[in-house]
């Protein structure tokens, strides 16, 4: 029983090594309470086209589908891949609404009646198979297709069991939990956009720095988080920083384009589509 190793040819060798590729467009989403700007952020992207599952584009001015059922969203997937286009970002207007179309395809599929006829939760976990479907969807048109991914989604405060320290509250994506653990998986960017707050403090006479009553105050500037910290959720892949101020003139906010180039200027130059 010998055995021959030299002779079996190799997939592995030094010729076979490959670089780093040029990176692709993200798959972002972004984040906040409602009415920040998240919207405006969005469709200030190259050439979009506006998945609009809830009517949040006011009087922005943006190609949209609306969208009123699973099988829709997944047509317009289908319609972005398939066909010859200029669209070059598409926004998804929100992934809390799309949410509610998930589930009535999950109930539709498996004959439900509705996601808390079945115990145990087995109704949200085969929920993930529908979000697969869409994840897949959208990762398609991202690797093949070249696009830009910006999925909206509102924000919840919930509070978070640390093992280290007490509880406390933090802002997330306003989805089931196995839901948004997907669709975060599958995201290069989440942004959380908030208000800046900063701490005031009120002391009386005898109480000294530190003692008195702290309370927060905003100011108005919005700022886009990159980064996540205790109190939110968020993160990228692109090295940008932990956060960004976005504009603060009333004016700019009349402009996506303005908007969405404070964020996209620190993004990879090769997925910087979007920069105007």
């Amino acid at each position: 029983g010998e055995v021959h190793v030299g002779e079996a040819r190799m997939s592995i060798s030094l010729s076979t090594l490959r670089r780093k590729a040029e990176p692709k467009p993200p798959i972002a989403i972004i984040y906040g309470t409602h009415g920040i700007g998240k919207t405006t952020l969005a469709v200030g992207g190259a050439d979009p086209v506006v998945a609009a599952i809830e009517d949040g584009l006011g009087q922005l001015d943006a190609p949209s589908w609306g969208i009123k059922t699973f099988a829709e969203m997944m047509e317009a997937i289908g319609v972005l891949y398939s066909e010859e286009h200029d669209r070059k970002t598409l926004v998804v207007d929100s992934l809390d609404w799309l949410e509610e179309l998930v589930w009535a395809e999950t109930c539709r599929q498996n004959a439900w009646q509705n996601m808390e006829s079945e115990g145990f939760g087995k109704a949200y976990v085969a929920a993930d198979k529908v979000w697969r479907d869409y994840l897949d969807g959208i990762k398609a048109l991202r690797d093949e297709k070249g696009m830009t991914i910006v999925q909206i989604a509102h924000e919840q405060i919930v509070r978070f069991n640390s093992p280290t320290t007490e509880p406390y509250d933090r802002h997330t994506i306003k989805l089931h939990k196995r839901a948004s653990g997907l669709v975060q998986e599958h995201a290069d960017i989440i942004g959380f956009m908030g208000y800046r707050v900063s701490i005031s403090e009120s002391r009386t006479a005898t109480q000294k720095a530190g003692q008195g009553t702290k309370r927060g105050v905003g100011g108005g500037q919005r700022v886009l988080h990159l980064e996540e910290r205790p109190a939110f959720i968020a993160k990228n892949r692109f090295g940008m920083p932990p956060n960004i101020d976005l504009p603060t003139q009333a004016e700019a906010w009349k402009s996506p384009e303005t908007i969405w180039a404070t964020f996209a200027q620190h993004l990879p130059t090769a997925t910087n589509s979007g920069a105007k």
